[in-house]
């Protein structure tokens, strides 16, 4: 009954593990979550007071199919103040979550049959996006020696008269990693003189530590016209449950995503929409102190695989709230088929939560997340130094 694109679909291993530590938590068992991909804080007051606004005063009517004028406004000021990018608000389309808004960008822009390439190790549904609209996704394989971080010698050898897009992450979910500006302008150069479609994945972008972000569109105006910024308030307002991504990108494309839109989910919920406003506009504080806040456990993670653990090799993070632990070196000590699924099993009956490094495509590594107190984040490591202590023994 179901067709052939559902049933090409692979089960999200991130879910699968969220719903194992549900279960344990349900049956009572105290099981530190170092899984998780969303803030550990709160939705601000200054953006809950948005929603409160759109209920008392029935914003609650169909808006534009692209998103509310006044939110899209308030969009295009944010580019420019933060990121020195001038949008106007028919550039921009406010859709349901990020994870949308890179459906929207796909389908808008990319055909059957064409290439979109994603390196690994990626966020787990980018594959499945865009094989689930037709296209074909190439996997290209980044180094541990240049942070994860995607190449012109990475990725020359995969472009093809079929390769149409590929997808950045910066700061990169699940690495943690970040982009320099010359990093950015040397890869973004090359793919845009060979006609290259950029979707930049910015989501964390507002979650970086040693230097200052740099948006691919903020390269050149060359780069800026085959470039397809997506963002949202999910992971620097902590706003996941409200739903709210958005792009920027030409006029044609955006107009083309909003038709698209239009037609399949029209807008998202006016509440939330008047929430992700009010963010933007008066949440700048509460935004850094979660910053601030991330850093100082990223700061003592990185500090503990120095001294704790230098029997697993990290990549320090610059960004978001993720640490990619190598877990090759147990590799000749366990039997499985997946090194990172066994280390993740085996830490769960320990009661932490981490996440199989398979799901990204890179099997010797896994995903911790600092979105956790840091009461948690000490007890979890102390954990994990056990477990490699008496497995490496």
């Amino acid at each position: 009954m179901l067709s052939n694109r559902a049933k090409a679909l692979s089960p999200s291993i991130t879910l699968g593990i969220s719903a194992r530590v549900k279960t344990m938590k349900a049956e009572g068992i105290p099981v530190i979550n170092l899984s998780i991909g969303e803030p550990d804080f709160v939705t601000p007051d200054c953006a809950k007071a948005g929603g409160t606004y759109a209920i008392e005063n029935d914003v609650t009517k169909y808006d534009a199919a692209s998103g509310n004028l006044g939110l899209r406004q308030e969009i295009c000021r944010k580019l420019k103040d933060e990121n020195g990018l001038d949008y106007t608000p028919e550039q921009i389309v406010v859709s349901s979550g990020a994870k949308h808004s890179i459906t929207n960008a796909v389908m808008a822009t990319v055909n059957d049959g064409e290439e979109v390439i994603i390196p690994v190790p990626y966020w787990v549904s980018y594959p499945e996006i865009v094989e689930l609209l037709g296209a074909k996704a190439v996997l290209v394989q980044t180094k541990k020696d240049n942070g994860f971080l995607l190449t012109v010698e990475d990725v020359k050898d995969h472009i093809s008269d079929k390769t149409r897009m590929v997808i950045l992450t910066n700061p990169s979910n699940p690495t943690g990693n970040a982009f320099t500006r010359d990093q950015l302008q040397e890869l973004c150069q090359f793919l845009v003189d060979h006609n290259i479609l950029i979707l930049s994945d910015e989501i964390y972008e507002r979650i970086v530590y040693d230097e200052p972000f740099t948006s691919v569109a903020a390269l050149s105006d060359e780069i800026k016209e085959k470039t397809i910024v997506v963002n949202g308030l999910s992971k620097s307002a902590s706003m996941t449950g409200w739903r709210i991504g958005y792009t920027a990108s030409t006029v044609q494309i955006a107009k083309a995503m909003g038709s698209i839109q239009s037609h399949l989910t029209s807008h998202p919920s006016t509440v939330s929409m008047q929430a992700a406003k009010y963010a933007l506009r008066d949440c700048g504080d509460a935004i850094e102190h979660m910053r601030q806040t991330y850093q100082k456990r990223r700061d003592f993670i990185v500090d503990f695989f120095e001294k704790e653990l230098p029997q697993l090799s990290i990549v320090p993070p610059k960004g978001a709230f993720y640490v990619f632990a190598d877990m090759s070196v147990l590799r000749d000590k366990l039997t499985a088929e997946s090194l990172s699924m066994k280390v993740c099993e085996d830490m769960l009956d320990r009661e932490v939560a981490f996440v199989p490094g398979i799901g990204f495509g890179a099997d010797d590594f896994i995903r911790i997340s600092y979105a956790a107190s840091m009461d948690d984040i000490k007890e979890g490591l102390q954990r994990l130094k056990a477990y490699v202590e008496e497995t490496l023994r």
